[in-house]
């Protein structure tokens, strides 16, 4: 039914009832998805069924939801490739054919869907990750791993973010879901940021803090390495840089968990877009220094770092489009979209 009152409406402003797209066998899917074409993988099944488990790097939009056809429009041009599948391929057939109808030339349906996928025993994942289209149109994906690891995907640059392999009973195969780094940012020493195993195996450029760097335990690893005072800026790349930032606790009692001038939090600059990763911080004056940040990455786990009414005050001095709160724990963050009308409020599973 939602098909054919879609299809009505696109004929009723003279766009084609009949549309093409093509299916793809399992090989064939997976043979697009690692071209160097502009691809956007597209998930169309329900948020319960993509939490459960999805292709690494899909987008999650429901094709059963009302706003379906506008969520794809805010989220992929009609320039990109669009790999899209569901459970057996049935209703990402209706989706391909749908988009196709739109102006979406470039659609290529999984045929059997993705039962087919697991069943070839091809990766599957159950990171979420958000998508965001920098100023020069080009894509940047934010994986959101746990508690405060991301990871940054930008033109074929794979940057890492405190990544960890085990908190808790939570472990990270980096080596299946994730490529060699090209630059591994590391906020601060603790266990749940830093992870010397999982930065061997990762390589790449390591920017952290002075703390840090005397930890590692190689030349090696050292000589890869590049320390970032609060307030200093490095250029990675062109059009690609990063500052570090002040992240330090306030509260009476609280000092000795992130004292003011150790800790890094940064602002990742991806040819003007701007990405600010706080680490652990409580809400401190310096955020009122801090601009034009398209996401912010905010924590929220009293006593270590913001309580929520510290974290909705940090919101306020940074005023991002959209902020993930990450690093939560057990406090509770669900009040924070409605103390923040204006800012993008995306609550993740990130605890």
């Amino acid at each position: 039914m939602k098909r054919i009152i879609l299809l009505a409406f696109l004929a009723s402003f003279g766009l084609p009832a009949c549309s093409r797209y093509k299916d793809l066998s399992v090989g064939e899917f997976r043979s697009r998805l690692d071209s160097d074409n502009n691809v956007q993988l597209l998930d169309v099944r329900t948020p319960q069924e993509f939490a459960e488990g999805h292709i690494p790097g899909a987008m999650n939009i429901d094709w059963l939801a009302d706003g379906f056809v506008e969520a794809v429009q805010a989220s992929i041009t009609p320039e990109q490739e669009i790999l899209i599948y569901c459970r057996r391929g049935r209703r990402s057939a209706e989706a391909a054919d749908t988009l196709n109808a739109l102006g979406y030339k470039r659609v290529f349906n999984l045929k059997e869907g993705f039962n087919a996928w697991k069943n070839a025993n091809l990766p599957v994942t159950a990171f979420e990750t958000e998508r965001f289209r920098a100023p020069g149109g080009a894509t940047v994906e934010i994986t959101l791993i746990k508690h405060a690891s991301l990871a940054i995907s930008y033109k074929g640059i794979s940057i890492q973010v405190d990544p960890v392999i085990s908190l808790g009973d939570n472990t990270t195969d980096y080596a299946t879901y994730f490529p060699e780094a090209d630059y591994i940012l590391v906020t601060h020493e603790h266990g749940d940021h830093f992870d010397k195993e999982v930065l061997g195996l990762l390589g790449g450029k390591i920017v952290t803090n002075a703390n840090c760097f005397r930890l590692l335990e190689s030349d090696k690893m050292k000589s890869q390495a590049q320390v970032l005072a609060n307030g200093k800026s490095l250029t990675l790349q062109e059009g690609i840089s990063v500052e570090a930032v002040p992240a330090y606790n306030t509260t009476p009692g609280r000092e000795q968990f992130h004292p003011q001038g150790r800790d890094n939090g940064y602002i990742l600059n991806l040819d003007g877009f701007r990405i600010y990763i706080a680490g652990d911080t409580e809400d401190i004056p310096e955020m009122a220094d801090i601009k034009d940040i398209d996401v912010a990455f905010l924590p929220c786990n009293q006593p270590y770092t913001m309580t929520p009414e510290q974290c909705i005050n940090a919101a306020r001095l940074v005023n991002p489009k959209v902020l993930i709160p990450y690093h939560f724990g057990q406090t509770d963050v669900s009040g924070l979209p409605e103390a923040l009308p204006g800012i993008d409020v995306r609550i993740r599973n990130m605890q």
